[in-house]
């Protein structure tokens, strides 16, 4: 392995200080660690949106939402305060996107039974229509018609079923268990084929834009039967399906697979559960990209794992915990860093700690462990990625002064579908 770190809570701590550009004390009401960012006023600066969500028995949905400037001030407010949680262990189907195409971000969440576009600036409710009860888990925006603007949307419940609607509210299609497997905790959209129009890795299955099942991953080494798929990310594009190569995590079945564009296996390795994966180079010396990968549901530690394309198991970084990760370019040397919210660190590609995130404590509630996620978003309109590091009661935005400019962060804000997988 190029490097076997360890950097948990009783190692020594030498590294830099990185103090928050904005730190916002999110809303007492509505707020919550469900974070999105976006321009949703036109004001030519980002605001952040928080969301809290109603959970029964791993079904949920978003119950409140507040909309915040970088000085803390509220933008507005909608749903029920306080109804829900502020915290989550899933993604809250609540995302910032401007679906109409008029130049001006909507906020579009899901609440029981029922999809919502809110306005932006306001707040105010634009629309709603109905949906299954259940089918709140989480929303995807979409092209499945071909008309060059992602103006479709994917919802789905818990682990069963995905529903496909489009701009209108009219259902396209619903697909129970595709391919004879649960779904993805957030389908995949990609257009595999290069027609115009995406196609959904919805689970252990690819589907066509109309629903129908193209291909289902099989495996002899890996029993997909156990679980669900867990985070599924593009390792390479390609003109032609049998060029595109898809990376995935299993969870259950304990493995990270590659797949071609047409399902045909690459490699496949076993043994640990791994969960979300960022793509990008970490590595230097290599022009092809690495994966980074964290193993959940490790008693008292929180691995992050370094394959090579390849499938090599190149690098691994000891953590305590390390379930919510990115990569960003944060020196501009082209090489992307791994942060780990859990930890507030930012390590090289030789698994070391480069920088903290300082976290404010004056005015600031005491957080408790596992509570800190991270949302890359282009908050400061410079074209660089930045980092929103989220708790349920507050967001610190660490601005990105010396990266390379990233085409991912053309737009103020985070991205389209943003998840926590």
């Amino acid at each position: 392995m190029h490097f076997d770190t360890l950097d948990n809570s009783r190692s020594p701590q030498t590294a830099p200080l990185l103090h928050p550009w904005k730190s916002v004390l999110l809303d007492a009401e509505c707020g919550g660690q469900w974070v999105v960012a976006g321009d949703v006023d036109g004001d030519g600066e980002a605001e952040i949106i928080s969301a809290q969500n109603v959970n029964d028995a791993d079904i949920h949905y978003t119950s409140a939402v507040a909309a915040q400037r970088l000085d803390g001030s509220l933008l507005w407010r909608w749903g029920s305060p306080n109804l829900g949680r502020r915290t989550w262990h899933h993604d809250v189907a609540c995302q910032i996107y401007d679906w109409d195409g008029d130049g001006c971000q909507e906020v579009i969440l899901c609440t029981q039974g029922e999809l919502v576009e809110l306005d932006g600036a306001t707040g105010r409710e634009r629309r709603r229509f109905p949906i299954p009860e259940e089918a709140t888990d989480c929303l995807v925006f979409c092209d499945l018609s071909g008309n060059g603007h992602p103006g479709d949307v994917l919802v789905k419940d818990r682990y069963r079923n995905i529903y496909a609607y489009n701009q209108q509210g009219g259902l396209l299609w619903h697909v129970h268990e595709p391919g004879g497997y649960k779904t993805a905790h957030q389908p995949l959209v990609v257009d595999i084929d290069n027609d115009g129009r995406d196609e959904i890795m919805a689970g252990y299955a690819l589907l066509n834009p109309d629903g129908d099942v193209r291909w289902v991953y099989s495996s002899e080494a890996v029993d997909i039967g156990k679980g669900h798929l867990d985070c599924c990310r593009v390792y390479r594009p390609g003109t032609k399906p049998a060029d595109v190569q898809l990376v995935l995590t299993c969870c259950g079945a304990n493995a990270i697979v590659m797949l071609s564009g047409d399902g045909q296996v690459i490699w496949e390795v076993t043994g640990a559960h791994y969960e979300s994966v960022d793509v990008g180079r970490v590595l230097p010396g290599s022009t092809d990209p690495q994966l980074v990968v964290d193993i959940d549901h490790v008693a008292d530690a929180g691995p992050v794992y370094v394959f090579s394309g390849e499938g090599e198991h190149i690098g691994r970084l000891m953590t305590d915990y390390a379930r919510h990760h990115v990569l960003l370019d944060w020196d501009g040397d082209g090489l992307d860093e791994i942060f780990v919210g859990d930890s507030c660190g930012i390590y090289s590609g030789q698994g070391e700690r480069i920088f903290t995130l300082q976290l404010p404590t004056e005015g600031f509630p005491a957080e408790q462990p596992h509570e800190r996620a991270l949302v890359p978003a282009n908050i400061a309109g410079n074209g660089r990625g930045a980092v929103v590091l989220t708790s349920p009661h507050a967001a610190h935005v660490f601005r990105n002064e010396n990266g390379f400019a990233d085409a991912a962060f053309t737009e103020l804000g985070s991205e389209r579908n943003f998840t926590l997988y």
